[in-house]
């Protein structure tokens, strides 16, 4: 029973099977549904497609299911049959005719069962954005041209109208010329969906995708395309680019686009013209250098007529800073003249013709111009060793441009220039750019420091020599010319410039034994010690130290005219010190020693001068050098038993001047003695004679005080008497001013009452003529008596009215009366002594 079910094949819908009849040879295909019992001969099989043989398998394993492909898909279809005709569907199919080697590409909806020894592959449909594209080929040029038509194409409906058209015109195909293992572009830009007709086929990329990645430049972005032929198209942004069916994109680090190279005033890249061009009205001719700089072009994008030359990894040419105080050797490369740029300044050589050089120093030259510097000798030292190695590098390279028998000039350039862009091979994913993704521009400042500069010129620059103050160098070239530099001062040394060496005596006393070489010569306070044997005139052999200063005078370029100018100075004043030593004994010179080398050396001293500093020392017309100064250290007597006698005589001198010294001290005291007994008596008395004085002064202070206080009360007493006797005239003049105002109206008075008289005078007049004519019958008598009458009546007013001015005046009424009746008719009334003849007047 289990045998036979293994043996029952039963086959759903969508389902099929291949069956071996191993008796004949035949491979039956059953579809399904379907079901059927298996011979003992037959075998179930399943074709494989890499040995492309039938493979005896299990039941459960020979069973397939149908090639679907849905809407919007194909079907690669290998081997069809010759009628077109799939295998029946719920029955059992003999082997049909195939068309062996051949393929045809059926769109969806789509589904069968294989017959045997077909292969099919499903495959989507191609969706294409506008920056896609895809890269298709012609495998059988008269089934592409018969289907061409058949493809299943969508057009793009996203560009503005007009330029589709246009564009589908650029980039039609063009059936009837379609021939084998040609290859097209379906650009996203026109197609938006695409299946291919029989006869073409879509390839993948190294990645295994269909559907490839176009390059959109933005703005300041380029890419570069490579021909099978070797041209290159170099495209710039904005833009969207696809490649030619025989371009590929050239890429670096997975980059197909890069940034155009930004240029400014101390930037520039340097290009060799690889084929004629014209540019803005100018030709530029093969085997063309040129150096672009942003002063010309800031933004550079490169052209295929152009060839970019590196030195090494330097593309893009920097400035140099070059800060005060400091330059560069730069190399001439035409004329082979090398010259010093100084700053400061910010160099941009022109590869075309100048090279900056750094200099090598010898060890020698590093231990003479840089005494105690390690970190330059080192330096020098890897700078030395690497000279080396690129030398050797250059004769190994010029023994093979050697063997290509290139003429000198290629050999010199092959030397020095490293080409870019060269025509070689290139694989794919490498490329000679770097990358970049957005409009922004990699410095290689910091972003938080754009506005500094670490400025490290400490080897590379020119060659720099500090002369200290107090020092000077001299300076050489291979031309032969010389100067001297005199401290404090920077020099920069030009590149065929050496400094001087001198050579120095050391030691006590200075020989030849050991020297000292340096370049600076040190002008102002040298000091140079030696020790001289000297012999007096009684054969006494001496050893004088001495200490001489020593400054540079005159002409600086004499200065170095001697090698050796300690030697020269030492040899010589030790010739004039033992000559002039000679001259005295050596009692004499051991007792005035000092001041006599002081004259021999520095002179004498002018006349009436008793500084020191005023001598005019030694000097010397061949270097210029001044010995200003001299110290003597010591004077020693080599023969110590004359030293002895010497020491005791001078022992015994000193005892004796001790001696003297002491009587002289002992008078001296008392002399001081007597003196300060003196001073102290004078002293006190003047401490007397300062008291009293200072007493007399405090009374007579006492005496000046007190008339002081009596002047003051006196004074103020005179200021009271006046104040009174100013209070009295005021008062005085108060009361005269109101007897003026008493008398100026008493006679206004008078003269009102006088006037009031004259009036009632007149009035009475009047009335006594009246009465006369009335009564002219009236006796004499009674007018005299009547008259009589009227003048008493006067009389007694006048008495009243003049009494005020009789006690003004200080006399008495009778006399005021009188006065005024003198001459008057009424004068009768008073008798001859001044009294009325009437008594009632003179109350």
């Amino acid at each position: 029973m289990g045998d036979s079910r293994e043996r029952d094949l039963v086959l759903a819908p969508n389902e099929y099977a291949f069956i071996s009849d191993q008796t004949k040879g035949n491979v039956i295909t059953y579809v399904g549904p379907y079901k059927t019992s298996m011979a003992n001969t037959d075998k179930p099989v399943f074709f494989n497609k890499k040995t492309k043989a039938f493979d005896i398998c299990n039941l459960d394993g020979s069973i397939q299911t149908f090639c679907t492909a849905p809407e919007g898909w194909y079907i690669i279809l290998k081997n069809p049959a010759i009628d077109n005709k799939p295998p029946q569907i719920g029955t059992s199919n003999q082997l049909s005719s195939l068309q062996i080697g051949r393929k045809v590409n059926l769109p969806g909806p789509n589904f069968f069962a294989l017959w045997p020894g077909q292969m099919a592959e499903v495959l989507e449909g191609h969706h294409l954005r506008s920056n896609e594209y895809l890269l298709v080929r012609v495998y059988e040029e008269e089934q592409a041209r018969a289907n061409w038509d058949n493809a299943v194409i969508t057009p793009q409906h996203t560009q503005p109208e007009g330029l589709e058209e246009e564009q589908q015109a650029n980039d039609s195909i063009d059936a009837n010329r379609l021939s084998m293992g040609q290859l097209h572009v379906i650009k996203g830009t026109n197609v938006s969906f695409y299946i291919p007709p029989t006869g073409i086929e879509v390839l993948r990329d190294k990645k295994g995708n269909y559907v490839r990645s176009a390059v959109t430049l933005e703005r300041l972005e380029y890419c570069i395309l490579l021909d099978e032929d070797g041209n290159k198209r170099y495209i710039q942004g904005p833009d969207v680019v696809f490649p030619r069916p025989t371009e590929r994109f050239i890429e670096k680090n997975g980059s197909r686009k890069f940034k155009a190279i930004e240029l400014d005033e101390n930037s520039g890249i340097y290009v060799k013209i690889i084929a004629p061009y014209t540019e803005n009205g100018q030709s530029y001719k093969v085997g063309d250098e040129l150096f672009i700089t942003g002063r010309e072009q800031m933004i550079y994008f490169p052209r295929p007529e152009q060839a970019l030359i590196k030195y090494g990894e330097q593309e893009i040419y920097q400035a140099v800073a070059i800060p005060p105080g400091e330059g560069r050797y730069v190399l001439n490369r035409k004329s082979g003249k090398i010259s010093l740029q100084k700053g400061p300044a910010m160099f941009l050589a022109d590869p075309r013709e100048e090279m900056i050089l750094r200099r090598i120093l010898s060890p020698k030259q590093v231990e003479l111009w840089f005494p105690g510097n390690q970190e330059a000798l080192q330096y020098n030292l890897q700078l030395q060793e690497l000279s080396k190695q690129q030398q050797a590098r250059l004769r190994k390279a010029s023994k093979k441009r050697n063997k290509l028998n290139l003429p000198p000039m290629a050999q010199q350039q092959q030397a020095l220039i490293d080409m870019d862009f060269s025509e070689e091979n290139e694989e794919e994913g490498e490329s000679v750019y770097e990358g970049i993704v957005s409009n922004s521009f990699s410095r290689s400042r910091q972003p938080q420091n754009n506005n500094s500069l670490v400025l490290d010129s400490k080897y590379e620059g020119a060659v720099t020599i500090d002369a200290w103050t107090g020092y000077a160098v001299l300076v050489t070239s291979k031309l032969g010319d010389r100067k001297v530099v005199v401290g404090p001062s920077t020099y920069l040394l030009d590149y065929d410039e050496v400094l001087q060496g001198i050579e120095l005596s050391t030691g006590t006393p200075k020989s030849d034994a050991k020297l000292m070489r340096t370049v600076y010569l040190r002008i102002l306070n040298n000091k140079v010690s030696d020790l001289v044997r000297v012999e007096t005139a009684d054969f006494c052999e001496l050893d004088i130290h001495l200490s001489y200063r020593v400054n540079f005078t005159g002409d600086p370029e004499k200065w170095f005219n001697v090698e050796n100018y300690v030697k020269f100075l030492t040899d010589h004043l030790r010739s004039v010190l033992r000559n002039a030593i000679k001259q005295y004994n050596l009692a004499d010179f051991y007792a005035e020693g000092i001041a006599e080398l002081r004259n021999i050396v520095l002179g004498s001293r002018p006349e009436g001068e008793e500084q020191d500093s005023r001598r005019p020392g030694r000097l010397f017309t061949e270097n210029g050098m001044h010995i200003y100064e001299l110290e003597v250290l010591d004077i020693e007597i080599l023969d110590e038993e004359i030293q002895e006698l010497l020491f005791a005589s001078k022992h015994q001198d000193i005892r004796s001047q001790l001696e003297l010294d002491n009587k002289r001290k002992e008078l001296l005291y008392s002399q001081e003695a007597e003196e300060m007994a003196q001073k102290i008596a004078a002293s006190r008395s003047k401490t007397k004679q300062f008291a009293l004085e200072l007493q007399e002064a405090e009374e007579k202070q006492a005496q000046m005080l007190k008339l002081a206080s009596q002047a003051a009360r006196i004074d103020l007493e005179r200021q009271e008497l006046t104040a009174q006797m100013e209070m009295q005239e005021k008062a005085l003049n108060i009361a005269r001013l109101q007897r003026q105002d008493e008398e100026e109206a008493g006679l206004l008075q008078l003269e009102l009452k006088k006037g009031a008289l004259e009036q009632r005078l007149k009035e009475l007049e009047g009335e006594v003529q009246a009465v006369v004519q009335k009564a002219e019958a009236v006796s004499p008598d009674l007018i005299a008596a009547l008259q009589a009458f009227g003048d008493k009546a006067l009389a007694e007013k006048m008495a009243e009215s003049m009494a005020p001015l009789s006690i003004i005046g200080g006399k008495s009424i009778v006399e005021v009366f009188g006065n005024l009746l003198a001459g008057s008719p009424l004068s009768y009334l008073l008798d001859k002594k001044g009294e009325t003849q009437d008594p009632g007047l003179e109350e």
